[in-house]
């Protein structure tokens, strides 16, 4: 039985987590950690430094600004971990490189097996396209998102910039733009509105022909399903560093 910590245990994906992972034979939750306590079947801790419980792997779903703390928790109970949130900064990565040759830490701006499908497209057709074809990228999101772009457009942005064989800029909408579109843009767009889970559009437009790489996320379940793959996938390694790449 794999023996699992929730990181933002009472939010909307902690939440999925738990009635995902509830259902499994081979994977249980042993306890919470939340800034905001609230009932479970499992015990919650407010702050991390008190929770004492045993367990094989953690699956962090919060906020940016508490990763590099869950990151220290994790390397001083020698637990690996899930990365899963977003929007994190240059000092963050390095602080999981550094805790990659303690623990195993797993992480992915995007948990969903078929957006990194998606990038593998990306990385095959950018190539081709390249040269007589600009790049656009529109993401859609729920209102109560709070990063934007979301790191999943900057995922694929970075997916098409590494696959071209010239530099690329990120263009992050047109206002107060007043030039034309130089091909080694790539326009990065975001839209927020309602209780869409996820939508990612990458588009290439060519001289009178236009492709789109569109994956479009029906619940928050599939990013669940992902996470659970990747813990199952550090259990029981030593360290290092591992991303959806490692996984798909």
């Amino acid at each position: 039985m794999i023996r699992v910590i929730i990181n933002g245990c009472n939010g909307r994906m902690g939440q999925v987590l738990t009635r995902q992972i509830g259902e499994l034979e081979d994977m249980e939750v042993v306890a919470g950690i939340d800034r905001v306590a609230g009932e479970a079947a499992y015990p919650v801790f407010t702050d991390a430094a008190e929770c004492d419980v045993e367990a094989d792997v953690l699956i962090d779903f919060s906020h940016f600004t508490a990763v590099p703390g869950i990151v220290d928790f994790c390397v001083s109970k020698k637990i690996p971990a899930v990365i899963c949130t977003t929007a994190l900064d240059e000092e963050c990565q390095k602080k999981m490189d550094e805790a990659s040759s303690v623990i195993p830490v797993f992480q992915s701006a995007n948990m969903s097996l078929g957006i990194n499908a998606l990038a593998k497209a990306i990385t095959a057709i950018t190539p081709v396209l390249e040269e007589n074809f600009n790049v656009e990228i529109v993401e859609t999101h729920h209102k109560k998102k709070l990063d934007s772009p979301s790191g999943t457009a900057i995922l694929l942005a970075d997916k098409v910039k590494a696959a071209a064989k010239n530099a690329k800029n990120y263009i992050y909408g047109r206002h107060s733009k007043h030039d034309e579109f130089s091909m080694d843009n790539i326009g990065i767009h975001a839209i927020r509105g309602g209780t869409v889970a996820g939508e990612h559009t990458v588009i290439y437009l060519g001289p009178d022909e236009k492709i789109e790489l569109k994956h479009t996320a029906l619940s928050r379940d599939i990013f669940g399903n992902g996470a659970i793959a990747a813990a199952r996938f550090i259990t029981g390694k030593e360290n290092g560093r591992f991303s959806m790449d490692d996984l798909v």
